[in-house]
């Protein structure tokens, strides 16, 4: 039984484009299914989480995380957190699997290519790029462009980091004008788990991937606050263990520190502050689910030093020039000389009016590619 602050389906606030409601499904189970079936859900396969897919590191990359096996992840801690919570697991779940869909190729590297090439054009965001997805780019059902999810699936969406302030990217502020996503107050506590589950999911994946790509080893993790107290009770109960299982058992009680932290914060809270309400979710003055401050300042240490180790690594640093090379050069080819992207594309193109809406045509195709798609394109008009 979920609890009185968690959102309710048959609360739902229901979908821009009317249907008839499912006969086995709450809305929010139909929206992750359709999540799931999307084309911009498949592609996540193909992009970069750390480390792009041809990285020069040959059978080992088949064990780095992807975009997608990130997401899936993340969802995974969504839906336990939800349920010790007694929130909305279907939501929060939601939210997880489509919080990355508006990533483009090579990760953040490409999103921040991508920004900057659409500096003139009002700029590029993941997080409403995949708004745009989800409300316009999937184009498979007879009745409406986009998935049709609720309002709250959206929220979740836009928000799930927080109130968003100031300018706002134009691919959201396009959804908001359309259907008003509260943008000022907090989301739902449902959306609120599926933002700290990415920080758990990532924080425990980068450092196993940190070290399977041999950027640092055990011996350098063993002075990092959590992580070096996991290894060491590792040794302590197991002894000589071999070494790959013991880099496991180190790492999933690092991850089982995180989300049992976040639980227990979010307990103290809740009992504390007795919300009755999603509503009163949504109008306090910070979110409800969040680390504790000691095990907050813990991970800003394990952070600085992935991204001194692992994000700027010199191998690391070295492919995200030549992804942005790439990007640099793909974006204003096609923007110049639209025959060059499929027919569909050219077309909207070509309908298109003037030349920001063209550079938004060509951001949407760019944004979509896969990094071996965009590798390709690369090689088959750069050289």
């Amino acid at each position: 039984m979920t609890a009185p602050y968690a959102c309710q389906p048959e609360d739902s606030r229901g979908r821009h484009w009317p249907e008839r409601m499912s006969t086995f499904r709450s809305p929010w189970q139909r929206d992750r299914d359709r999540i799931i079936h999307s084309s911009a859900f498949r592609r996540l396969k193909h992009k970069t989480q750390v480390f792009v897919e041809h990285d020069g590191q040959a059978y080992r990359g088949d064990y780095f995380r992807t975009r997608l096996t990130h997401t899936i992840e993340v969802a995974q801690v969504a839906r336990t957190i939800a349920g010790a919570l007694h929130l909305n697991a279907d939501l929060a779940e939601t939210v997880a699997l489509a919080h990355d869909l508006g990533h483009p190729p090579f990760g953040h590297t490409g999103e921040d290519a991508l920004a900057e090439l659409m500096a003139p054009y009002g700029g590029f965001d993941h997080n409403a790029q995949a708004l745009r997805i989800v409300t316009r780019l999937e184009r498979h059902y007879a009745d409406f462009d986009g998935l049709n999810l609720t309002w709250e699936s959206l929220e979740g969406i836009a928000k799930h980091n927080g109130p968003v302030t100031g300018p706002l990217p134009y691919a959201l502020a396009e959804v908001n004008a359309q259907w008003d996503l509260e943008l000022h107050t907090n989301a739902s506590a449902e959306a609120q788990v599926a933002a700290v589950a990415d920080d758990v999911a990532y924080n425990h994946h980068d450092l196993h991937d940190g070290l399977r790509a041999k950027l640092f080893t055990e011996e350098d993790l063993a002075e990092l606050p959590v992580v070096g107290e996991a290894f060491a009770e590792v040794d302590r109960l197991h002894p000589g263990l071999d070494p790959m299982r013991r880099r496991h058992e180190a790492l999933r009680r690092v991850f089982g520190v995180m989300v049992e932290d976040v639980i227990a914060v979010a307990q103290n809270r809740l009992t504390s502050l007795q919300p009755t309400s999603v509503h009163e979710i949504r109008d306090m003055d910070g979110p409800i689910i969040r680390f504790s401050k000691p095990l907050y300042q813990n991970l800003k240490a394990i952070k600085s030093f992935l991204f001194q180790r692992m994000y700027r690594a010199p191998s690391v640093v070295v492919e995200r020039k030549r992804a942005t090379d790439m990007l640099n050069g793909l974006f204003p080819l096609y923007l110049n000389d639209p025959s060059k992207m499929p027919a569909h594309w050219t077309q909207a193109m070509d309908a298109a009016q003037g030349d920001t809406e063209r550079a938004r045509v060509v951001l949407d195709y760019v944004a979509g590619m896969t990094d071996r798609y965009a590798i390709a394109e690369a090689e088959r008009l750069l050289r």
